[in-house]
């Protein structure tokens, strides 16, 4: 098995003491190390690249895609900007690989100060780890500044010695024999501190008191622990100073240090002075005793000397490390400096096509620094706002968009400052996105149509997010804006596809954005669209809101397929969880309740991954726990979207998922009256797509309540819009309610509907016509027909694990005088969702790398997983899982193999 470990203190606490212990005691492993550098925290992979440098001759056997991603991002290969997880992927496989030859340990050391994409990946890969015989430890230095993409991972925290213990090490560095009240001072203030009690005692003069060490006002304690460190430093001869400081400034690259060193005239022993002085060691990366002496060193140079060294750091440095020599350049500049402001645009191009989002924006940032006061500064700051927005760091992009808005030189600035105030908005109020995306796309019109129609397209998916609680305009008057500046094309894109459906949908009415809205599921779910955007899929899977108001199943499954497939092909896992969403409600639909789980666990696990709130995706299965009879989970789910902090924020999708759990939940137990109380609020938002949706449970609410005028009401609009789609799934929800209002005369619609759901893979409703047509065939005292309909019923809730439509169904049969036969239970429901998953794929007829590829975790974890399916199932053959998992999943289904 594999493990992770997080290891947390403060400066000095002994960490890093901690890992060498842990790489001493693995005998018998591949050691691979990497600690992370402060001047490399805007050189986008660079701990990685450290850390994998033994591997990388094994990369040649990698999937082309993963091999292709990891290349591009070292920068061996020009190509799209990969992403990110594919490298994860990538590296995971290159990882794994290697255990499975040897035991791995891979020890990262001040983890804080690593790269923000090295830091997401390596997170991403100790997130994923299982049965590879690998061990990933990571030091933290606490606090930390910012986001922690390590958080939630498993951790200890260190802290100091004993009091007994303090004592004892201070004595026993101290030079002389100190007074106890002196011992016990320093044990208080440096709270057993191991390198502040042994730097401390060692630095006793003798005969002098250590009390002058530790001055009265607060100070923390890395701040007193530096400060000691540079009078160790000013104690040295001037050239071991300035070597420190080349040392510093390039604490990786040894050849170059030397280089430096040589070209500043400095002698030949010049780091010798250090090295006695036990603060350098020159066999170890990186040489400093400790990174407090690094910090030490380069805070403590006169301004004047850092730049003489940068700069002559950045004429030695290989033409090739473009973003390495633009940094060293920026360090270097005095002022503003149009060319190094060149240089490091040069570096955010080139941190960009490596996928490197957080280099690019601060490469960008520190090039608007060095920029003259004038447009191209504020384009830069833009830039560097967009970057930092995609990179998830929100509050450095609202400090950067904060400077740029000060400077706006004309209406285009003034559009896209608006679009990344709108993309930051959304984290904490997306109810205000679409009114800030509306005003960005009107400006941009008359400017630059396609970034208009682009920026429409983006307002009219936040109307999606917003719904019913929308702020500072209408989704009706996005709608409308955006029919009004859109030109009809002959040949049109998605995005054009999109604004159409989506516009008519809001501005005009259901029956007439019908042939818009299935002419863009259409056109994307069968692939004849010539556009395919290259970095990923995320803005076309709103379309599959469009495929739901349709009641078109199939439009719905072909085209979360298609961005499944082409999403998991380049590990564009941010678009990939939005999808899952997606998939998950497919297979809910299908009766595949394990199988939505699993999507959902999978989703899950990447937003978490991406920084999200665990919470917000168990509130995402508020429906599928309603449809499992789980009540306490759906109040639980449902009362998250239903908080005030929901209402606040403008998050009306969320409001909608949870009314329509509400609704299913209600009705499955019988509580006709709840279910139309709430069905009733859903009709009056008309949200989409839920207000199409929500209408057969309101017909069933109503008639069950007594209500007439609304269960007509609501079957009104049922008609209209269902006729005006046509699929077979809207036609047969349609004589299904039809059936509920037409009382002595229902029988042929209920059979229109059985007939019609059955060619459909949507067992839910199906299973829920048979629940009603039985119900009503007992009331009509036809007890044997009734018993028929209500085992079938009974037999497909039971199987899908709907157990309150079941009950709902024992309860009818019990009515009728017969009891309902329980079927064996299915083997799948033991499975945790990631074995589901696996299992899915193998009955595909998936290996177990592609398995591996698919589902982003290593082979040696898909056998694994692999070996306890097969134990849980009862299954000995590849052969025998597909004939016990195949008949479980529709054809076609999401869960595609794809080689990676």
């Amino acid at each position: 098995m594999s493990a992770t470990l997080v290891v947390r203190g403060e400066a000095g606490i002994g960490k890093t003491s901690i890992l060498e212990y842990a790489v001493s005691a693995a005998d018998g492993f591949t050691i691979l190390r990497a600690d992370g550098v402060e001047s490399e925290r805007d050189i986008s992979f660079a701990t990685v690249h450290r850390l994998l440098v033994p591997l990388l001759p094994a990369s040649d056997a990698l999937p082309p895609p993963q091999r292709t991603a990891l290349d591009a991002t070292l920068g061996l290969v020009a190509s799209e900007p990969p992403d990110r997880f594919l490298v994860g992927l990538a590296v995971l496989t290159l990882l794994s690989r290697e255990a499975e030859r040897r035991p791995l340990l891979c020890v990262i050391d001040d983890a804080q100060s690593i790269d923000a994409e090295s830091a997401a990946l390596l997170g991403f890969v100790a997130r994923r780890l299982c049965a590879e015989q690998m061990v990933v430890l990571f030091a933290v230095r606490d606090p930390i500044d910012g986001p922690d993409p390590l958080m939630g991972l498993p951790e200890i925290r260190v802290a100091g010695l004993q009091p007994a213990d303090a004592r004892q090490l201070l004595n026993s560095v101290s030079l002389v024999r100190l007074d106890p009240a002196i011992v016990e001072r320093v044990v208080a203030e440096t709270e057993g501190n191991p390198l502040a009690l042994v730097e401390l005692g060692r630095e006793t003069p003798l005969g002098e008191s250590v009390t002058w060490l530790l001055p009265d006002e607060p100070v923390p304690l890395s701040g007193r622990i530096e400060a000691h460190f540079r009078r160790l430093i000013g104690a040295l001869p001037k050239p071991a100073q300035q070597f420190l400081l080349i040392a510093a400034a390039e604490p990786n690259d040894r050849t170059l240090v030397w280089n430096a060193a040589t070209r500043l005239g400095l002698p030949e022993d010049a780091s010798e002075p250090a090295i006695a002085a036990e603060l350098l060691d020159l066999r170890r990366t990186p040489a400093f005793r400790h990174p407090l002496v690094r910090s030490a060193v380069y805070a403590g140079a006169p301004m004047a000397t850092r730049r003489l060294v940068h700069a002559t750091l950045a004429e030695l440095i290989d033409a090739s490390m473009v973003d390495s020599r633009a940094w060293h350049l920026a360090a270097a500049a005095d002022g503003p400096d149009e060319a190094t402001a060149a240089e490091l645009e040069r570096g955010a191009a080139w941190a960009h096509a490596r996928g490197g989002w957080a280099a690019r924006a601060a490469f960008l940032a520190r090039a608007a620094e060095l920029t003259p006061e004038g447009p191209r500064r504020t384009d830069r700051l833009l830039a560097a706002a967009e970057a930092a927005v995609v990179a998830a760091t929100p509050a450095r992009a609202h400090a950067l968009l904060g400077r740029a808005q000060a400077t706006l030189a004309d209406a285009q600035q003034a559009a896209r400052a608006r679009r990344v105030e709108a993309a930051l908005q959304s984290f904490i109020l997306p109810g205000r996105v679409p009114a800030i995306l509306l005003e960005a796309a009107t400006a941009l019109q008359p400017i630059d149509p396609i970034q208009a129609r682009d920026t429409f397209v983006e307002a009219l998916q936040a109307c999606l997010v917003s719904s019913q609680l929308t702020a500072g305009t209408t989704p009706r008057e996005v709608g409308v804006a955006a029919l009004a500046a859109h030109a009809p094309s002959r040949d049109p894109e998605i995005a054009d596809l999109m604004l159409d459906a989506f516009a008519t949908r809001f501005a005009v009415g259901y029956q007439q954005a019908v042939p818009v809205m299935r002419r863009a599921v259409g056109a994307l779910a069968s692939g004849t669209t010539a556009v395919t955007p290259p970095a990923g899929l995320t803005r076309w899977s709103f379309l599959s809101n469009a495929a739901s108001d349709l009641w078109d199943a199939d439009g719905y499954q072909q085209l979360l397929i298609r961005l499944e497939t082409a999403e998991r092909q380049r590990g564009a896992l941010d678009s990939l969880r939005m999808t899952l969403g997606g998939i998950a409600y497919c297979r809910m639909w299908a009766g595949d309740f394990a199988g939505a789980e699993a999507a959902h666990a999978e989703a899950a696990e990447m937003g978490v991954a991406f920084g999200e709130d665990a919470t917000m995706h168990v509130a995402r299965k508020a429906e599928l726990f309603a449809w499992q009879g789980r009540d306490d989970d759906v109040r639980s789910a449902t009362g998250f979207f239903l908080s005030k902090r929901i209402e606040i924020a403008g998050g009306g999708v969320g409001v909608n998922v949870a009314r329509s759990a509400l609704v299913v939940l209600d009705l499955a137990r019988g509580r006709y009256d709840d279910a139309l109380a709430t069905a009733v609020k859903v009709m009056a938002d008309d949200p989409f797509p839920h207000g199409s949706q929500v209408l057969p449970n309101a017909v069933e609410a109503a008639m069950r309540s007594g209500d007439r005028a609304t269960a007509h009401t609501a079957l009104d609009r049922l008609r209209e819009r269902t006729e005006a789609s046509g699929t077979t799934w809207a036609l047969g929800l349609l004589a299904r309610s039809q059936a509920l209002a037409a009382g002595g005369d229902a029988e042929e619609h209920y059979l229109g509907a059985l007939d019609l759901l059955g060619q459909t893979y949507v067992k839910t409703d199906l299973a829920r016509a048979h629940l009603l047509y039985g119900e009503w065939l007992r009331r009509e005292r036809r007890r044997t027909e009734a018993r028929t309909q209500l085992q079938a019923a009974f037999d497909l809730f039971d199987d899908m694990g709907a157990q309150a439509f079941a009950e709902r169904a024992r309860v009818e049969l019990a009515a009728t005088g017969a009891r309902a036969r329980r079927r064996n239970p299915s083997t799948l429901f033991d499975l945790t969702p990631q074995e589901l998953q696996v299992a899915h794929l193998v009955s595909q007829g998936a290996t177990n790398r592609e398995v591996a590829a698919a589902l982003f975790i290593s082979a040696t974890t898909v056998d694994y997983h692999l070996r306890k399916v097969f134990r849980k199932l009862g299954v000995t053959s590849r052969s025998q899982l597909a004939a016990t998992v195949g008949d479980t999943v529709p054809e076609g289904t999401a869960f595609t193999a794809t080689t990676t």
